[in-house]
């Protein structure tokens, strides 16, 4: 009975002190008092004073990393300070919250920068000298541990099938279609299945049409695409450059990364490099 008592009045002391938030025709509240304007282009949302002087923007980012990975961050900069831009984390009220209700959300809730007198200057400032980091899950981690790795290889693919890393060849694309671009992507039109060999012929694997998957020749198969019900289909139909990226990483030796040797620097101890 005594533990039951003691979460209703932590219930109701958390739903007593919990502010009315509100934004309604670009004007935002804290319980009924008007505290701050926002206004929009896009996914870019300036807030201003109310006496519409605008003080900071929030634009809300989400990109693919790599496959089907996705990151979704906010970029938050002062107007009357350009010389720095963070990218954190927001969060919402709720779920179904849109980018509005989330811009202001983390204005209040998340970083204090504006509270019931305002826009808090002070507290915005204070952001900006210390950048707070972002929390990243084990899978973004991952992701954009594979994407540095990708960059590096600069891959691309020219008009004949030809696989390029940072302008050298090193290997080509066989069973393209007769009117092949290297912008196109593998479609559900291609039947046949796309094989990648290195630059002196030899075998690398194949990216199976009919399942969407890449088998190396070690064996290794990777799914592209699959489908999910109700879900946009981002990678139904891949490019060959995203195909070649991935199976670089599927078999390191396919695609090396160069990387750049210093001729001639010394260290501290004197020993040439």
């Amino acid at each position: 009975m005594k533990r039951s008592l003691i979460i209703l009045f932590t219930v109701l002391g958390m739903i007593l002190n919990a502010q009315n938030i509100k934004t309604k025709r670009g004007i935002v509240t804290m319980d009924g008092i008007h505290v701050a304007k926002i206004t929009n282009k896009g996914s870019l949302y300036t807030f201003m004073d109310l006496k519409e002087n605008p003080v900071y923007t929030v634009e809300f980012v989400d990109k693919s990393i790599v496959d089907s990975v996705r990151d979704s961050y906010i970029k938050l900069n002062r107007i009357y300070n350009q010389e720095k831009t963070l990218e954190l984390d927001y969060i919402s009220p709720s779920a179904f919250s849109g980018e509005e209700k989330s811009a202001v959300y983390t204005s209040i809730k998340g970083f204090k920068i504006i509270d019931e007198r305002g826009i808090n200057i002070k507290n915005l400032d204070e952001l900006f000298k210390n950048n707070p980091k972002r929390k990243l899950d084990s899978k973004t981690k991952d992701a954009y541990t594979t994407r540095s790795k990708i960059d590096k290889l600069n891959i691309t693919v020219n008009n004949v099938g030809e696989i390029l890393s940072n302008g050298k060849p090193v290997g080509y694309f066989t069973n393209l279609p007769v009117s092949f671009g290297s912008d196109d992507t593998v479609t559900d039109k291609t039947f046949v299945d796309i094989e990648i060999y290195d630059a002196k012929s030899k075998y690398i694997g194949k990216y199976i049409t009919t399942t969407k998957q890449l088998k190396s020749a070690g064996g290794k198969t990777f799914t592209v695409y699959r489908e999910m019900s109700g879900r946009a289909a981002l990678l139904k139909f891949p490019t060959y450059k995203a195909l070649a990226e991935r199976m670089a990483m599927m078999d390191p030796n396919f695609i090396k990364i160069q990387e750049k040797v210093i001729v001639g620097e010394v260290t501290k101890d004197g020993v040439e490099k």
